[in-house]
């Protein structure tokens, strides 16, 4: 009979595990009911926050830089290099989490320091950059990213236009003949789990603009200033998939950086070296902290479960909730999925106690597929 090998290729459970706690958790869970399993984890990320501590999990080395926070104040982002590969995560410079609790800034906020940490990945040779994108504060078309970068964006007099995307309705001229002559010989991955396009009723402001802190007003007046923006820089551009990335900073990557768009899971998969460790697995553990219509839609789970089923290897996913018929799982490659919730219905209280939990959770995945 051959011998079980696990791969726990698991992404966070936002607000209560990061993928590396995922895997521990996951792993001690497991061992309690088959002493001696050999378990091999590999934390993964779509692209979103968590894709830098990913890469660092699978051997790369985390530096890190001062750059520019979303509301203009200074910032301690990360980046991951391995080689000439560097892993550059945007919300580690721009993202949500440098916003003070309640404090938003849907029209000002800047992807400046995300244009810093891509120079700064320039600074340490690299010359394959992953850029991650998700989990943004700003809805700036990369305006900010380009400036740093050293594009220049002037209003009808001359003047540099204000930080953010609502102030883009004033722009006139896109001088982007300063751009870093680097960026020309560096192949630079737009990472993401979204396809969305800049503007319109898909578009960035108005699929992201909410949860960025965007009234309706705001709403339409950054997307209003996207559309003149992109009809400056090249309107083509704007209905890419991938263009309304990140506030639309996927954007400007496209049509100023050269960048190709790529399914975040699938680039992450392949950085973090997932298919040599999958042809060693004998079962799949995955999961995230919802598994919901969103999973099947390029989301962590989503992509280790279908390369996982093309290599004819069973896999189980665990999540904090779960959103999904047995069908959908099914259609999706996933067995079974163990949610917290079964164990713990009070939603505080199972992310409170979502380590020991998911250790419960890794016992009957155990039992289950594993024990005898």
């Amino acid at each position: 009979m051959e011998t079980a090998r696990v791969l726990v290729a698991a992404d966070k459970f936002k607000g209560s595990l990061t993928a590396v706690e995922v895997a521990e958790r996951v792993t001690a869970g497991l061992r309690r009911v088959v002493p001696g399993l050999a378990v091999e984890t590999l934390p993964v990320a779509d692209g979103g926050d968590g894709t830098v501590a990913a890469a660092v999990a699978a051997g790369f080395e985390r530096r890190e830089a001062r750059v520019t926070g979303p509301l203009g104040d200074p910032v301690t982002a990360a980046y991951a290099l391995r080689g000439d590969t560097a892993v550059v995560e945007m919300a580690e410079a721009s993202g949500l989490q440098h916003l003070p609790d309640g404090v938003f800034a849907p029209l000002t906020a800047t992807t400046y320091g995300s244009g810093e940490l891509l120079k700064a990945a320039l600074e340490a040779g690299a010359t394959t950059i992953v850029f991650g994108v998700g989990g943004s504060a700003t809805t700036d078309g990369g305006a900010g990213m380009l400036a740093a970068l050293g594009a220049r964006f002037l209003d009808a007099r001359g003047k540099p236009v204000a930080p953010g995307g609502g102030p883009l309705a004033e722009l006139a001229e896109a001088d982007l003949s300063g751009l870093d002559p680097r960026l020309a010989d560096v192949d630079l991955i737009l990472a993401s789990d979204v396809d969305n396009p800049l503007t319109g009723p898909k578009g960035a402001p108005e699929v992201y603009g909410r949860q960025k802190g965007a009234s309706e007003e705001d709403i339409a007046v950054l997307d209003a200033a996207l559309t003149h923006y992109a009809s400056i820089l090249g309107p083509d551009t704007a209905a890419l998939p991938g263009a309304g990335a990140a506030g639309g900073i996927g954007y400007g990557a496209l049509v100023a950086l050269g960048a190709r768009f790529r399914p975040g899971i699938e680039v992450m998969l392949d950085v973090l070296g997932f298919a040599p460790a999958l042809a060693r697995a004998t079962l799949v553990v995955t999961g995230e902290g919802s598994l919901d219509e969103q999973t099947l839609h390029g989301k962590a789970p989503a992509g280790v479960a279908s390369a996982a089923r093309a290599a004819g290897i069973e896999v189980v996913a665990v999540c904090g909730r779960l959103a999904l018929p047995p069908e959908a799982l099914e259609k999706a490659g996933i067995r079974r999925a163990y949610a917290l919730a079964d164990l713990e219905p009070d939603p505080a209280v199972s992310m409170a106690q979502a380590g020991p939990l998911l250790e419960r959770a890794a016992e009957s995945i155990a039992r289950d597929f594993l024990a005898g």
